[in-house]
């Protein structure tokens, strides 16, 4: 008998990369404990790659503050 599956729910999270990598994760499911250390690896080197892209993307523009009103009637 062969390993079997976890059944552990992966939910997408919108970030394709990061989907990518929790799709990779199933590929433990097939495989013996000894071989999971590799899927969770290169899972991890992914999520780490999408981290660092998104540090590396430039920042939004401030958003500039409202102009003060000079409509001073009495």
């Amino acid at each position: 008998m062969g390993p079997a599956p976890l059944g552990v729910v992966r939910t997408p999270t919108g970030n394709a990369e990061v989907d990518a990598g929790l799709e990779r994760l199933a590929d433990a499911d097939h495989l013996p404990a000894d071989g999971h250390i590799e899927v969770y690896e290169d899972v991890h080197r992914g999520l780490r790659d999408a981290l660092t892209a998104l540090d590396a993307r430039p920042a939004p523009a401030p958003v500039p503050a409202p102009m003060p009103s000079y409509d001073n009637r009495s």
